[in-house]
């Protein structure tokens, strides 16, 4: 098992559903040491959600589960005094602490910035928020679908018969994740340098609109709004989805020479000259008439059969996968994506869940324990702070 890059990092986790967990999975998975502090009674809301009534009813939700193994957890009541001073010993022994309420409403329970510095100059903070913590819209609650239409993500997903659409998992939730896990990476690093700690602010809003890329550059640059196209790469054609024996295949033939091959390939040489496709921008603009000659050409063959074929030429091409296929390809299972863990219930079930897709120094990163219970760790509490406090008693002394 390789050293993990965060190995020795205390995470203090406030947040739930899905953004903030997300977040500190990812940082779990790099080696981190992840507190839960969960409400009473009913601790994180992912705990009942999921596709399984009897999991949710036992606080062990697919929608839980699927992002919270090797944390641990424990239930504070915040507005319980001794749950405070051992919420503050907490801080004060942290690397970090993680946090997705409102704007604004870490400070009005007592812990704004000055606070959460007070208690530990070395903190690095870290609030993902649907808009920020500042900005006329700072206040207002968001969800995953909420981003995703303000975003202008919707407008620009289905064909322009079908959008708005809505992307068909929480992106704009992983996204602000992923981007609270860069952003916090880079404080730590930041505070090796300068022994000092960070306040950091992640907007979904914002994250998801720097994660759309072109359609967001291009208008800027260019002027021009993008358009829903379906299955279709607006960049270059032929790259989309076209039709075979058996089902769907995606082509992204985006190169010249890549293009030319699919016509070998095809049986359709003389596609290669035809003043229609002969180079890019004309195939553009005759899109249709080329997906329509290669559709026809493709259906001779299975899916399968055409993205061996082509991908063993040099041209990207892939079958269309539901998911109860993709987590089955052999390839993730060649690269230890997956790990099989025990329910937390003790049923004696197995539980398997995702990785990070990151192989450090030739190895997978799998959790090394089930998700917890709610205040599993309890009996913990007493324990973890004392060794939370006299690990950052000698990391202060190594820095002086």
């Amino acid at each position: 098992m390789p050293e993990r890059p965060l190995s020795g990092i205390r995470v203090l986790d406030l947040t739930n559903v899905l953004a903030g967990p997300y977040c500190s999975y990812h940082l779990m998975l790099l080696g981190a040491e992840v507190v839960k502090v969960e409400q009473p009674g009913r601790g994180d809301l992912a705990r009942s959600l999921g596709p399984d009534p009897e999991l949710n009813k036992a606080g062990v939700g697919a929608s839980f589960l699927a992002q919270n193994a090797g944390k641990k957890s424990l239930v504070l009541d915040l507005k319980d005094p001794g749950d405070r001073a051992a919420f503050e010993e907490l801080v004060r022994g942290a690397d970090v602490l993680l946090e997705n309420f409102r704007a604004g409403v870490l400070a009005r329970m007592g812990y704004g910035d000055d606070r959460l510095g007070e208690l530990n100059p070395g903190l690095v903070s870290c609030a993902i928020t649907g808009f920020g913590q500042s900005g006329p819209m700072s206040a207002a609650p968001a969800y995953d679908q909420i981003i995703q239409g303000l975003s202008g993500m919707m407008s620009i997903t289905g064909t322009t018969d079908t959008a708005p659409l809505r992307v068909g998992f929480p992106v704009c939730d992983s996204l602000g994740g992923l981007g609270a896990a860069l952003a916090i990476s880079a404080a730590l690093l930041g505070r090796e340098r300068t022994g000092h700690g960070a306040r950091l602010d992640v907007s979904m809003l914002e994250v998801s609109l720097s994660a759309m890329g072109w359609a967001v550059s291009n208008y800027l640059v260019s002027g021009v709004g993008p358009e829903p196209m379906g299955d279709q790469n607006a960049t270059a054609a032929p790259s989309g989805t076209f039709e075979t024996a058996d089902g769907g295949l995606n082509i992204a033939a985006n190169r010249q020479e890549q293009f030319r091959t699919l016509c070998r390939v095809a049986g359709l040489p003389q596609l290669i000259d035809d003043p229609r496709f002969a180079e890019r921008e004309a195939r553009k603009r005759h899109r249709a008439e080329l997906n329509t000659a290669l559709n026809a050409a493709l259906r001779r063959r299975t899916a399968l059969e055409w993205e061996t074929t082509l991908s063993a030429a040099g041209v990207p091409a892939a079958r269309v996968l539901t998911v109860p296929e993709a987590v089955e390809l052999e390839q993730l299972a060649h690269r230890g994506f997956f790990t099989d863990l025990p329910y937390p219930d003790g049923s004696g079930r197995t539980l398997r869940v995702s990785g990070n897709g990151v192989l450090v120094n030739g190895e997978p990163l799998p959790p090394q324990a089930p998700p917890p219970l709610l205040d599993q760790h309890g009996g913990e509490r007493d324990r973890l702070i004392a060794r939370w406090r006299a690990h950052r008693r000698s990391t202060e002394a190594q820095a002086s």
